[in-house]
């Protein structure tokens, strides 16, 4: 216990002491980026966490970019040093851990939702979206999103449509389904989460993210529309985050996290969509069903979910810490799982970069259409689903 203890006070530690030289990854000259649509001081300091049993260091925003093309993974922690803390401070009784139900106890809605899936509604969407977080276009593409999602369920009276503010400009948006009965309205909620922004190993150049993470992003938001279609209203509360700075650290994710376990609020599961659209030339389509840094029983359930209702079969592969948004969640304490379009190895190694876009053979709609299926399934299993009144 002292041992835990001491691992998560490393942090708050940290933050409490910059380094006198923050860590060098072979920086260049630090300036304010010139008038390029971009905000961001490159000499400012920002305490980051590169291992889970490793203590946070202070780094400038510059050696965050260098460290990102090299493809070190990493969570910024400046501003949610404590971020988990309430595990360690909090009773025993009070860390809830769920169980999960077979799958197949909701077959019959989540097959009518499946069968609203649109590829066209797909396409369209995609086509005109992405972002980095820090720039006038990724505030631009978060505004679009927002309003997609408002023009979906503006005649659905059980879902409401809220950002969630951020300084840096672009805002995480959250999507909540309300349960038929408002006794549950503070019921563990489900959760299923992708990120709005992408970037290009050097964000000062275009970063299309077609895949990374405009595909998850796209898959969410079409099995978003085909449960308003169905008009979906769930027995416990149901909600889709569009998390924004994803590509920051994790930056977004984090805090909207840290506000849920600040307020006390129950989450059953959270899933994680990041990337479900390249199926490598050679390989079996699957999907990928990240083993490490997640949930193991949450991740065996969205296991069962893939076999029951997708197409195709899943592989299970690994992703390293600070792999994606669910991490946030995972440190806050919720249990979180993590779906990807393939084996990690056999991912799109195009992101980050400007080709990193839908004109590639690979790149595949009908293989996000499957993602769709995977979060309705999610949704409805775990969320439950009120038969509408005669």
């Amino acid at each position: 216990m002292r041992l835990a203890l001491s691992l998560a006070l490393l942090p708050l530690l940290a933050s409490a002491v910059p380094t006198s030289k923050p860590l060098s990854f072979q920086t260049g000259d630090n300036e304010l980026l010139p008038n390029t649509g971009f905000s961001v001081d490159l000499n400012e300091l920002r305490l980051v966490q590169f291992a889970e049993d490793e203590p946070a260091v202070w780094i400038t925003e510059l050696d965050k970019i260098e460290a990102k093309a090299k493809g070190r993974r990493f969570m910024d922690i400046t501003d949610t040093p404590t971020l988990g803390f309430s595990g360690y401070l909090l009773p025993a009784e009070a860390n809830t851990r769920y169980s999960y139900p077979p799958p197949g106890n909701y077959s019959k809605p989540v097959k009518q939702a499946i069968k609203e899936l649109s590829i066209d509604h797909m396409k369209e969407f995609l086509g005109k979206f992405s972002g980095y977080y820090r720039s006038e276009t990724g505030k631009q593409s978060q505004e679009f999103l927002l309003s997609t999602l408002k023009s979906i369920s503006s005649k659905h009276s059980g879902v409401t449509i809220k950002e969630f503010a951020h300084p840096w400009g672009q805002n995480s948006i959250i999507a909540h389904f309300a349960p038929a009965d408002v006794s549950n309205k503070d019921a563990p909620v489900t959760i299923i989460g992708a990120h709005q922004d992408s970037t290009n190993q050097w964000p000062f150049l275009p970063a299309p993210g077609a895949d990374d993470d405009g595909s998850g992003t796209t898959s969410s938001l079409e099995a978003f529309r085909a449960l308003v279609s169905l008009n979906f209203t769930p027995s416990a509360p149901v909600e889709f985050h569009y998390f924004s700075a994803e590509e920051g650290g994790l930056l977004g994710s984090q805090a909207v996290a840290k506000a849920y376990e600040d307020e006390g609020r129950k989450v059953l599961a959270m899933l994680q969509m990041d990337m479900t659209a390249w199926v490598k030339k050679g390989t079996e389509e699957s999907v990928g069903i990240i083993q490490d840094y997640v949930d193991p029983d949450l991740t065996e359930f969205m296991e069962r979910l893939v076999k029951k209702y997708l197409a195709i079969p899943p592989v299970r592969t690994q992703c390293q810490y600070a792999c994606s948004d669910h991490a946030s969640f995972r440190k806050a304490g919720y249990q979180s799982a993590f779906a990807i379009e393939s084996t990690f190895e056999n991912s799109n190694h195009n992101i980050h970069t400007t080709q990193d876009t839908t004109d590639h053979p690979e790149f595949s709609f009908s293989h996000m259409r499957e993602f769709s299926k995977l979060v309705i399934a999610f949704a409805i299993e775990l969320g439950g689903f009120t038969e509408p009144h005669a």
